[in-house]
């Protein structure tokens, strides 16, 4: 099996015999390169992945839905706490259905640090919830609650398909940002042979994490990125925005390229980081390695040493022209600046 992008003919000569002479011809050349099918095993674990992250979407739905009935009840309990469906949001949510409209009862049902905002909690539950809010919340509930039970067994039946790989996934997670389930989806999409993919940069291109190519007369031109395994691309994506945040060699270059790009580009950000998890995960399945973070000051390291690099290259090339040059770092015996009483100083 072949992607069909590489075989395309000519257009204007679309016939099912003519197609077959093409690709016959193609493949006598040795122009067609086999995609990746993945055995009997990996493909199980693909299958129940890719049915869990449905199902994850589709309790996020629900919980959407969920606080647009409230928020048409007038009830905004998300905006003071962090999330809808905690405990103490779903006690409130309860005691609105079974028709508690108090809203200081409401806000006393609040847990843990949450019962610090008393007063915001009162001035959210303060709504015009009626029995058909309740009816609706009640559906919401009761889909969040049964897909959560089909998520759990899920999890179940995907840790005993991923079981034979149970040692490149303890490797897999001591990646920054990646957890249980990234690095169980790395292995159903990408089977944990990397013998597959030649390098790392393969990997990434067939992954879709890898920058477009449109260059003409010697112009680069704005390119988005390819085309590729969109469950691995949003795995990956989602595990280079968990790392924003960290003390960890990824977590710096995240931030570094946020700055680069400038305020509002995060997602530009979060892609290239992205390809750089796959790519440190490819490393870690090719040589059955744990990772081994180089720290969030990495970077600061490597710009000193280039620095000393640079000072050290220029002055023997000064040397060479038989130009004695002492360097000095700032503030130790550098001479002080010009002062209009002694305007010859500095020279």
């Amino acid at each position: 099996m072949c992607n069909a992008a590489h075989m395309r003919n000519v257009p204007g000569r679309k016939r099912d015999v003519t197609d077959c002479q093409w690709i016959a011809e193609l493949h006598e050349y040795g122009l067609l390169r086999a995609s990746f099918i993945p055995d009997a095993q990996v493909a199980a674990l693909r299958q129940r992945t890719r049915y869990r992250k449905k199902l994850i979407e589709q309790r996020t739905s629900e919980g959407q839905r969920l606080a647009k009935v409230l928020e048409d009840a007038g009830i905004k309990i998300d905006s003071v706490a962090s999330k809808l469906l905690i405990k103490s949001g779903r006690k409130m949510i309860q005691a609105l259905i079974s028709g508690e409209r108090d809203p200081a009862r409401l806000a006393d049902l609040a847990e843990g640090v949450l019962r610090r905002k008393t007063e915001e909690l009162q001035m959210a539950c303060d709504g015009r919830f009626t029995a058909g809010h309740g009816q609706m919340c009640r559906l919401h509930l009761d889909a969040c609650d049964h897909l959560t039970g089909q998520i759990a067994e899920l999890d179940t039946l995907v840790a005993e398909a991923a079981a034979p790989s149970g040692r490149l996934i303890a490797r897999l997670v001591t990646i920054p940002g990646v957890g249980q389930r990234t690095a169980e989806v790395i292995i159903a999409e990408t089977g944990g042979d990397m013998t597959r993919f030649a390098s790392p940069a393969r990997l990434a291109a067939w992954a879709g994490l890898a920058p477009g190519d449109n260059e003409s007369a010697g112009k680069r031109k704005k390119a988005p990125t390819r085309k590729g395994d969109r469950q691995l691309r949003t795995a990956m994506v989602e595990a280079a925005w968990a790392t924003w945040r960290t003390a960890t060699r990824p977590g710096a270059r995240f931030r570094r390229l946020a700055r680069r790009f400038g305020k509002g580009n995060e997602k530009k950000a979060a892609v290239a980081v992205a390809h750089t998890l796959l790519c440190i995960a490819w490393a870690v399945m090719r040589y059955d390695a744990d990772y081994i973070d180089a720290g969030a000051d990495y970077y600061e390291r490597r710009d000193q040493r280039n620095r000393e690099h640079l000072v050290r290259y220029h002055q023997n090339a000064l040397a060479r022209l038989g130009v004695e040059v002492i360097v000095t770092p700032p503030g130790d015996g550098a001479p002080p600046p010009p002062t209009p009483d002694n305007p010859g100083q500095a020279a």
